[in-house]
């Protein structure tokens, strides 16, 4: 399973959703979305903001949780 990390990198800025969506340009539901790994798909252009203002890799923001069988 893909899951971000975008509510543990908000957490450690103190910063809110709504605060994030401001700063980014990216929309206050998708941020929700991403937040709460309830999304389908993740646009490219969103990590590389996200990436950017976080200042952080990929790898810091989308983790790979695996399944025990």
């Amino acid at each position: 399973m893909i899951e971000t990390r975008l509510h543990i990198l908000l957490a450690e800025k103190r910063m809110t959703q709504k605060d994030l969506a401001e700063a980014t340009g990216i929309g206050k539901n998708t941020i929700n979305r991403y937040c709460n790994n309830t999304w389908s798909k993740i646009n490219k252009e969103d990590i590389d903001i996200l990436c950017n203002f976080f200042k952080c890799e990929i790898s810091d923001l989308i983790i790979q949780i695996k399944i025990k069988e």
